[in-house]
């Protein structure tokens, strides 16, 4: 196994306990993701702050495991092979984590491509486009008078939240009676636009009444609270 002191990063943020996987992170849409899988797995873990506000991302210790400067990252002491595996990308780490596990992405191969599709509607879609509705409703776009672009942003969200809730119509979670990866990586980004981003009204999120139904049922589950505050 390799030893976590070989990674630069954890010169910044030293493992306690180097036995467990080492979650860098923020309790962003994103990062809450990987917290929220952690808790569902019941994985060990050990969570630390990249702090935005003193630019940790940007720090040398950050770069060298996320050359992208996001989070969340991981490193699992225990990976392939029993050597350690760092990981960036938030999708990735849920694959990852699920077929680590063997939790959370279906056995069989035509159910787990499927719950990967939503995996990456997300990542490509409600995630970006969200995000961007989120700048300019709350954001650095309150003080651009041409709103144009807060209602192209507004009006894709609202066609995303649309194609979600027709698949949604009569089941319990986007891949039916199971709860996978694509809950996960979906609903923190639901949440964080009717709350964080304040931007329910400007979508018309009451008009998805199954995209809040499940919303409300992922929100409710004990190992999705917990994840949503770290790290603290």
């Amino acid at each position: 196994m390799n030893s976590l002191s070989t990674f630069p990063i954890t010169r910044k943020w030293p493992a306690q306990h180097p036995e467990r996987l080492q979650l860098y992170s923020l309790p962003t849409p994103n990062g809450v993701k990987v917290s929220i899988m952690l808790e569902e797995l019941g994985l060990p873990y050990e969570p630390h702050k990249v702090s935005f506000e003193t630019q940790d991302q940007l720090s040398v210790e950050f770069l060298s495991l996320n050359p992208n400067n996001k989070i969340p990252a991981i490193i699992d002491p225990n990976g392939p092979g029993g050597q350690a595996l760092a990981l960036f990308e938030s999708g990735a780490i849920l694959i990852y984590l699920a077929e680590k596990c063997g939790q959370f992405l279906p056995e069989d191969p035509a159910a787990r491509y499927e719950t990967i599709q939503w995996l990456m509607f997300q990542m490509a879609g409600i995630g970006p486009m969200f995000g961007q509705v989120g700048f300019f409703n709350k954001f650095a776009g309150k003080a651009y008078e041409d709103k144009r672009p807060r209602d192209r942003y507004a009006a894709e969200s609202r066609r995303l939240l649309d194609v979600l809730e027709k698949h949604l119509l009569g089941r319990t979670w986007i891949m039916g009676d199971e709860y996978t990866i694509a809950d996960i990586a979906t609903f923190p980004w639901i949440r964080n636009l009717i709350g964080f981003y304040e931007s329910g009204d400007l979508v018309g999120i009451t008009d998805f009444p199954n995209v809040l139904r499940v919303l409300d049922g992922f929100v409710a589950r004990p190992a999705v609270i917990r994840g949503l505050s770290i790290p603290a």
